[in-house]
């Protein structure tokens, strides 16, 4: 057997296309570096919807502070009673609402921890330094709380990002099992209907677990497994789109949507009042963003401001399986001999 020289091996063992998959490896890295620590490593509370109670002439002068802070880290806007104030924060129109006793020297502070304890302690310390500054003191109520067993709020985010999981698992195994692209749309569509059985399974799985087996989540059961199922068979159809078109590949641009944009952004470590600028404004149209956001409304707010959201899954669930068709009707066309 002839001498081959090393150079020969590494060239057979690190084939081109191998070369270009480990780049597109180490890219998904620092991308997931730069996403990560860019979203999480300096919170501060920007344009935070903002509630205010109190006389109109003390309202006026308030609402004046208030929106000169620096940095403009609240969105005020006046409110005629305390129980509107509830009421929108119950609906998620505001994320807290100071209350101004013109008669004492103590004014009071709303928030619902349960829509992130990280933005209510915030909005506390924020507004606690506003009225030293004024010779005043605040009392806090925490309107929504968090569950006990959900202390800081992140359940929710936790069993989105596993839904998430299990749908680009579920569709990434059909690929390495029988390949990337469907050969039929008889395939495609087997596909599809694998992943709304995996998707009803893991939904009612993620339900029970952080409802009745482990009480980390109030909110009906039926409700979250209802929204589970749509979570994991949207970024489910998505992954197979992507595996439609781009092969192999699609699964990575999936981990990029997802994992390493969707995960940081979707307001579960930090909520959206929080994050900067371009992860404030991408997270609301990601799985990840759009999945929280409604757990946490079915958990604390009574299944209120969700129909942004499940539209937005919805969305990703019919472009989905729309593509993952189109794209298999294509291939069986360009594959098909012509008759002469």
């Amino acid at each position: 057997m002839p001498h081959r020289s090393f150079l020969a091996e590494v060239r057979d063992a690190v084939t081109p296309r191998a070369t270009l998959l480990i780049v597109g490896v180490i890219a998904l890295q620092l991308l997931f570096i730069a996403s990560y620590v860019g979203a999480l490593h300096d919170p501060k509370p920007k344009d935070v919807p903002f509630g205010l109670v109190a006389p109109q002439a003390a309202a006026d002068q308030a609402l004046t502070r208030l929106e000169r802070l620096p940095g403009s880290p609240l969105d005020p806007r006046a409110l005629p009673d305390e129980a509107t104030a509830r009421t929108q924060l119950t609906h998620r129109d505001i994320d807290a609402a100071l209350i101004i006793d013109p008669g004492g020297s103590t004014d009071t502070l709303l928030v619902a921890s349960g829509g992130g304890r990280v933005l209510s302690t915030t909005l506390t310390t924020l507004v606690t330094t506003l009225e030293k500054s004024e010779r005043r003191t605040i009392r806090t109520i925490d309107v929504i709380p968090s569950a006990p067993h959900d202390p800081n709020g992140l359940s929710s985010f936790y069993l989105v990002i596993g839904w998430c999981v299990g749908g680009y698992l579920g569709a990434a195994a059909l690929a390495i099992s029988a390949g990337a692209k469907p050969s039929s749309p008889t395939r495609a569509a087997i596909r599809l209907a694998v992943m709304a059985l995996v998707a009803l399974t893991g939904g009612l799985g993620g339900a029970l677990i952080t409802g009745p087996v482990l009480d980390a989540l109030p909110g009906s059961t039926a409700a979250l497994w209802g929204l589970g199922t749509l979570i994991i068979f949207a970024v489910g159809a998505a992954t197979l789109a992507l595996q439609g078109v781009f092969g192999t590949i699609g699964i990575g641009l999936v981990i990029l949507l997802v994992v390493i944009l969707g995960n940081p952004s979707a307001g579960g470590a930090l909520p959206p009042p929080l994050l900067p600028p371009f992860w404030k404004a991408i997270g609301p149209a990601l799985p990840p963003g759009a999945g929280t956001w409604s757990t946490r409304s079915i958990a604390y707010f009574g299944n209120n401001a969700m129909t942004t959201s499940l539209l937005v899954l919805a969305a990703w669930a019919v472009a989905g399986t729309a593509i993952t068709m189109a794209a298999a009707t294509l291939r069986r066309r360009a594959n098909t001999p012509r008759t002469p």
